[in-house]
């Protein structure tokens, strides 16, 4: 599927798979028509819809990772168009859609993936690094649950000293 064409729900999914800092598990709600993720953006947790297509609240994550960014919408085609290097990535990607910020979510998604991507894979997911893997899929890295500290986790009923 190439980045160009990628709108909607695909383009979600795209940009939280590329989100892969912050990101932990992709999951969709509302008969699967949602992208839903569970992640911690720089203190900030996020754990329901992600719908950076539609909201810049959501798309607002990609926004803060640009270091570099050109953006300006084509009068004749009424085409928005941007030309953007994020952190993570040594690449200037360059992103066209109908409104600025799918340029945008498209110019991240390319400097992450490069000009095409797979299909949606519309199942539960963890992601390590640029990768995932069906949640309860084994991994390289072991298990992708969390991880209990050596101190527990809060509600972890521990027995007592000795």
């Amino acid at each position: 599927m190439n980045v160009a064409d990628l709108d909607g729900m695909a383009l979600d999914y795209w940009v939280a798979r590329s989100l892969h800092d912050f990101v932990r598990e992709i999951y969709f709600t509302d008969s699967g028509e949602t992208v839903s993720i569970r992640g911690n953006d720089r203190g900030r947790a996020w754990d329901g819809r992600f719908t950076p297509s539609t909201s810049w609240e959501a798309a607002g994550t990609v926004l803060e990772r640009a270091q570099r960014l050109e953006m300006r919408e084509e009068t004749d085609a009424d085409l928005a168009y941007c030309v953007a290097t994020f952190e993570g990535s040594h690449r200037t990607a360059e992103g066209r859609g109908d409104s600025l910020r799918a340029a945008l979510l498209r110019a991240f998604v390319e400097s992450r993936f490069g000009a095409s991507v797979d299909d949606v894979l519309r199942e539960p997911q963890a992601l390590t690094g640029d990768r995932a893997h069906r949640i309860g899929e084994p991994t390289p890295d072991g298990s992708i649950d969390d991880v209990p500290s050596p101190d527990g986790q809060i509600g972890d009923i521990q027995s007592p000293p000795r």
